[in-house]
């Protein structure tokens, strides 16, 4: 079966897009599963209930997230009764929401989903190689094969998240960065590795914010106000090829797609 994860959706024009698209995409790809890391996706900051349902509506299985996850306070209720929404499992204990969760996907396979975040340039949350050996020992047999969304900025902490999880699961994605990385391959136990997806979002910006305004933050170091740019939004993330049966990984490729927004 074929799990399709999205890098960082950002904003209304990379929703509506997908709204449009995904379904298509899915067929396109042969995609039996969909994840995508939504923890931008509400005006490029954040998710509040009404792009989380647009993301399901358009086909997204699983929405995960990362340090924006806390943006909007209209969302912390659904991070408690919503598993398809996912915050990272590593946040400190008492959190709201879940970190884990299992769902089927269209061929009956039992995908279990694992949100982590780093701890390098990213603040302070619990270490993530230990909260992994945790929700793997936790889930047991509930699922057939996992994906690990890793939402860190240091491509050294996805790397080496990679190698330690590397025969236990069957992928390792990286988001956060918004920039797609073109390092995908099988690690030698049969873990799909990807360092960053890359995003869902406007092409002709800084990853996702309008061009100008990040410039003269640049320029000046002085606060600016950042907006989600305009224009073609492109579509990008990892098509991954599972083996439920082993629950390990044959294949991995990026997928880049460009739409209008």
């Amino acid at each position: 079966m074929k799990i399709l994860f999205l890098g960082d959706i950002v904003g209304r024009g990379a929703r509506r897009l997908l709204r449009r698209t995904l379904r298509d995409l899915r067929t396109k790809l042969g995609a039996d599963f969909v994840v995508g890391n939504g923890e931008n996706a509400a005006g490029g900051k954040g998710i509040d209930p009404d792009s989380l349902e647009e993301l399901f509506e358009s086909g997204i299985d699983v929405v995960t997230s990362g340090n924006h996850i806390w943006q909007h306070r209209s969302i912390l209720p659904h991070l408690d009764r919503e598993p398809r929404l996912l915050r990272p499992i590593n946040f400190p204990e008492g959190s709201p929401g879940h970190g884990w969760t299992v769902a089927t996907s269209r061929d009956g396979t039992r995908v279990g989903v694992l949100n982590l975040i780093g701890r390098v340039f990213m603040g302070s949350s619990d270490c993530p190689f230990r909260a992994a050996d945790r929700a793997l020992a936790e889930a047991g047999g509930a699922a057939d094969v996992v994906l690990v969304d890793m939402h860190a900025e240091a491509t050294s902490e996805k790397v080496a998240m990679g190698w330690y999880l590397d025969g236990r699961v069957a992928a390792v994605v990286g988001s956060h960065t918004h920039v797609q990385t073109a390092d995908e391959r099988i690690l030698p136990k049969g873990t799909a590795y990807l360092t960053d997806a890359g995003m869902c979002g406007p092409i002709d910006s800084v990853i996702g914010m309008g061009r100008e305004e990040v410039v003269e933050r640049f320029l000046t170091q002085r606060p600016t106000r950042f907006e989600v740019a305009s224009g073609p939004v492109v579509v990008q993330g990892a098509l991954i090829d599972v083996d439920p049966a082993a629950g390990s990984a044959s294949a991995i490729r990026r997928v880049r797609e460009l739409g209008a927004s």
